[in-house]
């Protein structure tokens, strides 16, 4: 490999310029992350998708979240919501692990920025905020029911004596999951499926609809999911990834359905966003939103990854535990963050699509890391690196060197203000 010929390549990350060309006409933008709680991340994400809004026309924001707290953004964004400001438009991630991944200080910031952005337009220019994940199943049931209560009483009265074969389980998807998949509680499948083809016959039209539409869907392929869950690691996260990538289709549907343009912009992480086929994880039999985005729109799908070298990070020791602000060690040697990192110190991009000096000295597996919502540097090598070939699983790269950790809107006791020494907590 020749750092010299990266360096050559290399575009400063303070002019996107060059990117914007590549995308081009896109209908599907991804920009991933390496993280789950990396600020500039976060920030450069909102940064191009406000370009991608202004300049070419892109009119929703795919995320990485549940359906219905990103439409209560939605309503928010697009003038039509009850709440009051950003903060209490995020309100909906305020109870469910990982809480900062969406109520953090960048995330609020966009949400200002998109709102003043279609406060100053006509309804059909205003671009709205979108989920993409599955893990609400009960949020969603109480959604498709609230729709049908104001529109339909009878219709109400069937989804609800649908959906109470969940109703053993209170709260708890996961363990509705394992009865069904061990033969202890019937499946809910028939049901779901019943209510989702109800909703579905309806004309397409309003956005209440399409929003009772997606919760029912939603709830259908949840449903499969938790079922799934204790069949195999492989199983349940296709079944996710053909969720995130059935919703961002359903939207270009919807979006587009009076002639008027469709694009989209996902946030996501890299994982999920970078062309499965081209790492560890497709060799193993699974897929991802990133490989059904090419397969779908072909040139018109463009992934764009991010890598950090060192740094903080805001993560978790396990699920469900309490966010802190850690030190993120430095790349492994003999990976891509440690290539990166050779390249240079200060932020830049790399173009890998029709540019062939990057593609070529970065088509190689090596390690990539990827940290989520739990970050284990103790067991690094075999918690957060698979081997990827970065320069086919993207179209661009982003890499910022040092990074730091991303500020949650609740600090709790655990996430530090001020960064750790060097040595904490060992004081070696």
């Amino acid at each position: 490999m020749n750092v010299e010929n990266l360096r050559r390549a290399a575009h400063s990350a303070k002019n996107y310029d060059a990117l914007l060309d590549m995308i081009g006409d896109a209908t599907v933008v991804c920009l991933g992350e390496a993280s789950h709680g990396t600020h500039e991340f976060y920030r450069e994400r909102a940064n191009i998708t406000k370009r991608l809004i202004d300049e070419k026309g892109f009119n929703a924001v795919a995320v990485e979240a549940d359906w219905p707290d990103a439409f209560r953004v939605n309503r928010y964004v697009r003038g039509t919501g009850d709440d009051q400001d950003a903060t209490d438009a995020l309100a909906g991630f305020k109870t469910r692990f990982p809480t900062w991944m969406w109520r953090n200080a960048d995330v609020l910031d966009f949400v200002g920025w998109l709102r003043s952005y279609n406060d100053a337009r006509e309804e059909s220019q205003r671009a709205g905020f979108y989920g993409i994940d599955l893990y609400s199943l009960f949020s969603s049931i109480e959604a498709v029911i609230g729709y049908l209560e104001q529109v339909d009483p009878a219709a109400a009265k069937r989804a609800r004596e649908r959906y109470s074969c969940f109703d053993h389980f209170g709260q708890e998807a996961q363990n509705y999951g394992y009865a069904a998949a061990f033969g202890a509680a019937e499946s809910c499948e028939e049901e779901v499926v019943k209510q989702l083809t109800e909703l579905t016959r309806q004309p397409a039209g309003s956005e209440e609809l399409f929003d009772a539409e997606q919760n029912a869907r939603l709830v259908a392929n949840a449903e499969e999911y938790y079922r799934s869950m204790f069949g195999g690691r492989v199983s349940s996260w296709n079944l996710r990834d053909r969720h995130m990538a059935e919703t961002v289709e359903a939207l270009v549907s919807f979006l587009g359905r009076n002639g008027g343009p469709a694009k989209v912009v996902i946030w996501a992480h890299n994982s999920h966003l970078g062309d499965a086929r081209f790492t560890e994880m497709g060799e193993q039999g699974e897929l991802n939103v990133g490989q059904l985005m090419r397969e779908r729109y072909g040139e018109r799908a463009v992934l764009i990854g991010f890598s950090t070298y060192t740094g903080t990070v805001t993560a978790a020791d396990d699920w469900d535990s309490p966010a802190q602000r850690k030190r993120v060690r430095p790349g492994l040697r003999g990976s891509y963050e440690e290539v990166l990192h050779e390249v240079s110190t200060t932020p830049y991009y790399l173009l890998f699509r029709g540019h062939g000096a990057a593609s070529e000295e970065l088509a190689e597996p090596r390690l990539q890391r990827a940290i989520g919502v739990i970050y284990r540097p103790d067991t690094e090598r075999q918690s957060h690196y698979f081997h990827a070939r970065v320069a086919r699983q993207f179209d661009a790269i982003i890499h910022f060197d040092e990074t730091r950790a991303v500020e949650p809107l609740e600090r709790g006791g655990h996430w530090r203000s001020e960064e750790p020494p060097e040595t904490y907590p060992s004081g070696i």
